[in-house]
């Protein structure tokens, strides 16, 4: 398993793709901060905050997240680097286990411009809006802006930017079940997308019933685990990393046994 890690780090380096999506977050990063800081000054329509909310990392990481397991998973199909693998010796638990260790390292990766804008914002003290859209990054920079940041709370900071990515690459999760079962990068796109559609409705409905609160909270995209702040209490934080690292095991055992019961050819 370590040398098909390294093997695919190594060429997830040396990946022109993985170099534009990281080109793309960051300047998405950068437009979503500077709207965020013009809109509540006045000097952008408050109306923006739909366009805004477009280059925020919830609505930017569901398309790219997807594009990435398309690319590194599916294209894996396409040339046979996986039916080698496996030919080799290479159980496919093995595959998949590695496929998901270096798809979370790249999400991570994509991520870092909007951890590094957030910080950067939160460490100015200026205030920040996007109305009620803010998620994720952009939820963490606009509630708490408005605050100087000193070295102690530098380390929690950092722990909900890492549980953010947490929660972000367990939701993604979903890709590598796609991309093992359909192998089409175009289906793995459409389908999750409409996936976190989906889930974005749902969240309407909680609090309707108890039995339905408890079912959704049990993954990455029910509960509060994208509107974590410094505010959060260590257990909500705990909460997040936890239910995201349960969730992103149950899904790795469903693309196990799908796989397994797939032909290589």
């Amino acid at each position: 398993m370590y040398n098909l890690i390294r093997a695919d780090l190594f060429k997830l380096r040396k990946s022109m793709a993985i170099k534009i999506l990281f080109g793309i977050t960051t300047v998405s990063a950068v437009i979503m901060a500077v709207m965020a800081y013009l809109i509540p000054q006045g000097k952008i329509d408050a109306k923006m905050t739909g366009v805004g909310f477009l280059f925020s990392d919830i609505n930017m990481i569901s398309i790219l997240g997807a594009v990435i397991a398309g690319i590194f998973i599916c294209g894996d199909f396409d040339n046979k680097t996986i039916h080698d693998a496996i030919s080799n010796g290479c159980s496919r638990a093995t595959v998949i286990v590695s496929k998901a260790t270096v798809f979370c390292c790249s999400i991570a990766f994509i991520l870092l411009p909007y951890a590094i804008i957030t910080g950067i914002g939160l460490s100015t003290g200026s205030k920040f809006s996007m109305g009620t859209l803010a998620v994720g990054f952009l939820h963490l920079l606009t509630p708490e802006a408005g605050t100087v940041f000193y070295a102690s709370q530098t380390g929690k900071l950092l722990a909900v930017m890492l549980t953010l990515m947490i929660v972000y690459a367990s939701q993604l999760s979903v890709c590598v079940l796609l991309a093992f079962v359909l192998k089409k990068p175009v289906l793995v796109v459409a389908i999750y997308y409409v996936l976190t559609i989906l889930c974005a409705q749902l969240q309407v409905l909680r609090g309707s019933t108890a039995v339905f609160d408890s079912i959704f909270a049990c993954t990455p995209f029910g509960g509060n685990y994208t509107f974590v702040t410094l505010n959060s209490g260590t257990g909500d934080i705990f909460k997040a990393i936890f239910v995201s690292l349960m969730f992103m095991i149950v899904i790795l055992a469903v693309t196990h046994a799908a796989f397994r019961k797939t032909e290589i050819k």
